[in-house]
């Protein structure tokens, strides 16, 4: 996917900015819907405003859209965050603000997302976005205008190599592991399980092909063949159909298909596949972007009564983090049951925007941008908790927060390594974790 330059994302945020205007005004507003049809305006927009004076922040995450299975959930992290924080007394002396964005796991909107968040709300950071190709766009809108954006869920490769080229300007990092390591999970999963001969199958964007490529140079490292490696299956991520895509993804006899897909499209592409009865004696192997609790439900049962995707594996960020039981106990206490994928990393990354504002003791991008590295690492105070984090910054001592999802140690490139957990479909339809995977 292209990035969209700043120049058209402000031009789509200035045609957006009719619909968008009474989120920007309003104290504390319920979501505000504009043409959910269009792909130029974020849908939903949703400002919690506490102090005009203190540290404001946003989120840029998918509530509609191919990824919203996932992003409806992720969602729901940042407000508990800042409720927490402003009742120990919030950043830099004040209350935080969080405003809301829905990007529609949309490029274009994310843009403008990001726009309005920068330009309009004034945000410092943000906590967003979770499709790699929105963060593409989106990153090039926070960059010039100097916002923190901390991904957690954007595992494209291609965000370490603009890092390292200096395209960020230290305006970026994330929560959740490039797919550098996923690839190496997943390639040495399908090694161990005894499979030579593999195909893949991609959503044609930045996480997709970021992907493909990451998993085909590892798996090829470790003995294995890549039967369609000279002719790559992408798949549109506009695309309604996907017939054509199953059944050259699944042809030359392959041990195991490897898949990176999103839930909405993935899912009828795997349906569309076993219906063609492509799928019988054939591994399917899936990573974090398709893992939602709905997955089995949407691609259906078979002819038979089973789920068709019984027995899939797959793999997926894990989280091992010291203030994981804080987290799982919290969100079990403001919500009911067990958070989902990607909420662990959602709430480390809105707890180093605001670390990293208290320890630069000012409210802005550019401050969080040059503490966020050092609040994540070594020396300092091993903390897990934000309230006590904030406190002994406010007593000037260095801390290294230990995160929900990991130890979040973000390095140069604003990466951090994690641990993955391997998943199965089980005949009931359930989706579970049966093992852990440190990709070395």
């Amino acid at each position: 996917m292209k990035k969209i330059s700043t120049a058209l994302a402000l031009s789509i945020s200035t045609l957006a900015a009719g619909f968008l205007a009474a989120a920007c005004d309003n104290t504390t507003t319920p979501n505000n819907t504009a043409n959910n049809g269009g792909t130029t305006a974020p849908v939903n927009s949703t400002t919690t405003t506490s102090n005009t004076e203190g540290l404001k922040i946003g989120t840029l995450l998918p509530t509609t859209g191919d990824a919203a299975s996932i992003g409806q959930q992720m969602v729901s992290v940042p407000p508990l965050l800042v409720d927490k924080v402003n009742a120990c007394g919030g950043v830099n002396g004040k209350p935080v603000t969080l405003v809301q964005v829905d990007d529609q796991t949309d490029p274009k909107a994310g843009a403008a997302g990001m726009t309005k968040l920068a330009t309009l709300d004034k945000v410092a950071g943000v906590v967003g976005s979770f499709a790699s190709s929105v963060s593409t766009a989106a990153v090039s809108v926070a960059v010039p205008n100097k916002v923190m954006l901390v991904s957690p869920g954007s595992t494209s490769p291609v965000f370490t190599q603009k890092a390292k080229n200096g395209d960020f300007k230290s305006f970026w990092a994330r929560t959740a592991p490039p797919d550098t390591y996923q690839a190496l999970a997943l390639a040495q999963l399908a090694r161990k399980k005894g499979f030579q001969r593999v195909s893949t199958v991609v959503i044609n964007n930045d996480y997709g092909v970021g992907f493909e490529k990451a998993f085909v140079e590892t798996f090829e490292k470790l003995g294995g063949t890549v039967i369609n490696k000279n002719k790559p299956v992408r798949y549109d991520p506009k695309a309604q159909t996907f017939d054509t895509e199953a059944a050259t993804a699944f042809a030359g006899k392959p041990e195991a298909v490897v898949a990176a897909l999103y839930p909405e499209t993935g899912s009828l592409l795997l349906k569309a596949a076993y219906q063609q009865g492509l799928t019988k004696g054939v591994q399917i192997m899936l990573t974090d972007g398709v893992k939602s609790p709905a997955l089995p439900e949407q691609v259906g049962k078979g002819s038979d009564g089973q789920y068709i995707l019984t027995g899939a594996l797959g793999t997926v960020p894990g989280s091992d983090g010291q203030a994981l039981d804080f987290f799982n106990k919290l969100w079990k206490e403001k919500k009911g049951g067990s958070p989902g994928e990607y909420t662990p990393q959602t709430w480390d990354a809105a707890a180093l925007l605001v670390l990293a504002s208290q320890a630069a003791k000012e409210n802005t991008g550019v401050g969080i941008a040059s503490k966020i590295r050092e609040v994540s690492n070594a020396p300092g105070k091993e903390v897990t908790d934000v309230c006590e984090g904030l406190k002994l910054l406010k007593a000037g001592q260095d801390i290294n927060y230990q995160g929900a999802s990991g130890n979040v140690d973000v390095d140069a490139n604003g990466d951090v390594l994690g641990v993955y957990d391997v998943w199965t479909v089980g005949e009931d339809g359930k989706i579970t974790a049966i093992d852990k995977v440190s990709p070395k």
